[in-house]
């Protein structure tokens, strides 16, 4: 079933016109060069990033070949979804549709500040996409607002490293000093130790890590993000445990086991069906606060996209982006 699902979406994609005109504001849809903006500005605010080429074979001729999609590696995972604490500030939001389906967005008021009321109140409850595409904005800018506070964070870091004492030369001895000495034999050249099964009740913490990739949708002219974890021996994860780190709301629903576009692997994608019209939300909602036509540059278009993501991963500790 996944091999015939893959080629279809694959004969999509190559049926696809490539987004030769901008519709960055009118429908939140970036192009190929547009897109290579955002990468670029997106590492250079952020060099955890890298652009990657890929597979050869697997190239897209719209995109130059050493900019075929984004990546950063090792990310941290410090615990799992079902392990964060439910409070009434992780309240869910949901959006009841026509087709009978519901569209839920989990820790919607998280240091909003106010109540979830105050998040939905200015949907239309007549247009059901709309008011999707709505909430999941407000969400990515209650995200973006709450990020401003790694820059204080980072400030009063370099401080404190810039007050450290320094210490005298003198003070430090000379290796000259312990001619005489004998050399121990060092415990870290003994051989490591066998990893074993972890105790359910162990209180020590088993971080996994992440690749992160960002790729170019042509079908849907948007980005789209990817995800290949590993486990605390570096061992890589299982379908079943990487749909442990994502929102219960969105497991093998939004978040689905894909093939890579641009590698031969099979990794965990987000679906971007609605990716533009939730960046076309967050556009609109920045111009009407800061009272600005463009107070949002296109080649910022990644570092909000990031924001956004995290409520479909949440312990997925990515977005190590600054306010840009």
């Amino acid at each position: 079933m996944n091999s015939v699902q893959n080629i279809f979406f694959g004969l999509r994609e190559y049926l696809s016109p490539v987004l030769k005109n901008s519709k960055f504001k009118e429908t939140g849809c970036i192009t190929p060069e547009e897109f290579e903006a955002a990468g670029d500005f997106l590492v250079y605010k952020c060099p955890t990033w890298s652009w990657e080429g890929g597979e050869p074979s697997k190239r897209r001729d719209y995109l130059l070949p050493d900019k075929q999609f984004l990546i950063t590696r090792n990310v941290p995972c410090l615990r799992r979804v079902k392990q964060m604490e439910y409070t009434d500030e992780d309240a869910e939001t949901h959006i009841e549709a026509d087709g009978g389906d519901t569209w839920v967005m989990s820790h919607s008021s998280r240091g909003a500040g106010g109540p979830i009321e105050e998040i939905a109140g200015s949907m239309d409850e007549d247009e059901d996409e709309e008011a999707e595409a709505e909430a999941e904005a407000q969400a990515a800018i209650k995200a973006m607002e709450r990020m401003k506070l790694q820059d204080q964070l980072q400030a009063a870091a370099e401080e404190d490293e810039d007050d450290d004492d320094i210490p005298d030369m003198d003070d430090i001895p000379d290796m000259d000093d312990y001619d005489d000495m004998e050399e121990e034999a060092d415990p870290a050249t003994l051989a490591p130790a066998v990893p074993t099964a972890v105790d359910p009740g162990d209180k020590i913490l088993s971080v996994r890590t992440y690749d992160v990739f960002i790729t170019y949708d042509k079908y849907y002219q948007t980005p789209r993000m990817w995800l290949f974890g590993y486990d605390e021996h570096r061992r890589p994860l299982v379908s079943s445990q990487i749909f442990e780190d994502v929102s219960q709301d969105y497991a093998k629903k939004t978040v689905t086991i894909e093939s890579h576009p641009h590698l031969n692997m099979s990794l965990a994608s987000i679906h971007p069906c609605r990716h533009g019209a939730v960046m076309k939300k967050i556009i609109e909602k920045v111009a009407n606060d800061e009272g600005k036509e463009e107070p949002v540059r296109v080649d910022q278009y990644l570092i909000i996209f990031l924001k956004f993501m995290s409520s479909v991963v949440p312990t997925i500790d990515y977005d190590n982006t600054i306010s840009a």
